[in-house]
């Protein structure tokens, strides 16, 4: 029997690129202590204390097309998350670990999910808003937002954590709209409670439609949205209060090019496009009074490939922005880009234009075997039973080599998440107490047991470009 791979000190695991998922999985699938050496809470806030700004792992989309993946990985190398169906759901917000997506088609409900770990939890929508919804003569628009709701909560590991949902609708009835009154209202979900709070609501003028912009969270207690037309949204989580602003140089919903996003200090920011260049503001409250300043301009055509602006009436637009990362999604007639705002780095995520960008935010740690939600990942029956002799012995190798097969059906697809989960599983079914594998039970354990020897723990594994 060949000896287990020999004890990897946690600083170089911590140093793999957090860029990269596909580099942590191949070394926690090298040996069971490694892999429940990576899937410790405390590995993940080790993470954050070490790279401080937790990577963008790719995004969510709206978009109709059923061509287009509803996730799209921008990590170095193939990566993938077995997302909800696009064609029933909308995804609306990512934050502190969670996803939230809005059922299509007449049985609303809403959606959580946890990307990292695959998790979900379903939440039906608001009665006022499912009653009013149903009514012909009234045009509903509806998003939401999610965050961590646990006190003093540093948001480094939130999972199992309790989380709250506000879901914003505006009510328009249908009509000319020449003397119109429309009414945005909200209700706060509390997962402690599993209930929905009271409505409150605001009128104004116009329909606030939400189909092309995400929320910010501003400290702890503001969240803030932005309608397609540049209104912004204002929800004081502590007061309970609503309020609508305006953003920058605002002159007419027909010249809304506006994206709301975190200025440098944290507070609350907007881009705008104004190309060949973006101009980003900062909002800066004085008192009891409040406005916007101008606090950085892009220059685009230093940083995007020529050809990018040709068409300057509508060859640019800011389509998310990745709160925790400090990164802007915009499109271009050339395809999708990243700016990292802090280096002005800039990064091609694909070809094409997408709608309703929805950033995922997160460092990557594969979960143990235990903690997968799905029930694909359970145990299979007599694997933990040592008493039934030869006959259950066979059953459970047999039962592994399945296992280990669909796991690495999975990595071949970059189905990470499925991966480990299965390959964990093989690995308990072979690996001792005392953490030694068996690696000649399978010839991929002999495979990376020497291609560690030769090039390190991740060599013996190909890499996708």
């Amino acid at each position: 029997m060949a000896a287990a791979p020999p004890p990897l000190p946690e600083e170089i695991l911590l140093r793999l690129p957090p860029d990269d998922p596909a580099c942590l999985l191949r070394a926690s699938l090298l040996c069971k202590a490694w892999g429940c050496a990576v899937s410790r809470p405390h590995f993940r806030r080790r993470l954050h204390e070490l790279h401080r700004a937790p990577p963008v792992l790719g995004f969510l989309h709206g978009c109709d097309d059923d061509r287009v993946p509803h996730f799209t990985p921008t990590t170095a190398s193939s990566f993938s998350l077995a997302a909800p169906d696009s064609r029933s759901w909308r995804a609306l917000d990512c934050r502190h670990g969670r996803a939230l997506f809005l059922s299509k088609g007449d049985a609303q409900e809403l959606l959580l999910w946890e990307p990292t770990t695959g998790a979900q939890q379903r939440v039906p929508v608001p009665f006022a808003y499912d009653d009013i919804r149903r009514d012909e003569e009234l045009t509903v628009y509806a998003t939401a937002a999610v965050f961590c709701a646990a006190d003093g909560c540093d948001h480094r590991d939130c999972f199992r954590g309790p989380f709250g949902v506000l879901f914003v609708f505006c009510v328009e009835q249908d009509g000319d709209g020449d003397n119109g009154v429309c009414v945005t209202l909200t209700l706060l979900y509390s997962s402690e409670t599993d209930c929905w709070d009271e409505l409150r609501w605001i009128f104004h003028d116009l329909p606030m439609c939400f189909t092309f912009s995400s929320s910010v969270l501003v400290g702890r207690s503001l969240l803030y949205f932005m309608s397609d037309d540049g209104f912004i949204l204002e929800y004081d989580l502590a007061r309970h209060r609503l309020a609508i602003l305006d953003p920058p140089n605002y002159e007419s919903i027909y010249d809304a090019r506006y994206n709301i996003m975190l200025a440098e200090d944290g507070g609350l920011g907007v881009s705008q496009e104004m190309n060949p260049h973006l101009k980003l503001w900062t909002r800066v409250i004085e008192g009891a009074d409040d406005r916007w300043v101008l606090s950085r301009v892009i220059y685009l055509q230093n940083l995007l490939p020529d050809g990018a602006l040709m068409e300057p009436a509508s060859s640019l637009y800011v389509l998310g922005f990745a709160e925790g990362a400090n990164v802007i999604f915009m499109t271009t007639v050339a395809g999708l880009f990243t700016i990292e705002l802090p280096s002005e780095r800039v990064r091609v995520c694909d070809d094409h234009g997408l709608c309703n960008l929805i950033p995922i935010v997160s460092f990557y740690t594969p979960v143990p075997r235990g903690e997968q939600k799905d029930p694909s990942f359970g145990p299979s029956e007599g694997a933990g039973d040592q008493e039934g002799g030869g006959e259950e012995e066979e059953n459970t190798v047999g039962q592994a080599h399945q296992l280990f097969d669909n796991g690495s059906n999975i990595i071949k697809e970059g189905g990470f998440v499925g991966a480990f989960g299965y390959t964990s599983h093989d690995l308990e079914n072979r690996v001792p107490p005392n953490g030694e594998v068996v690696l000649e039970s399978t010839d991929m354990g002999v495979a990376l047991y020497e291609a560690r020897e030769v090039t390190g723990p991740l060599g013996g594994v190909p890499k996708t470009a």
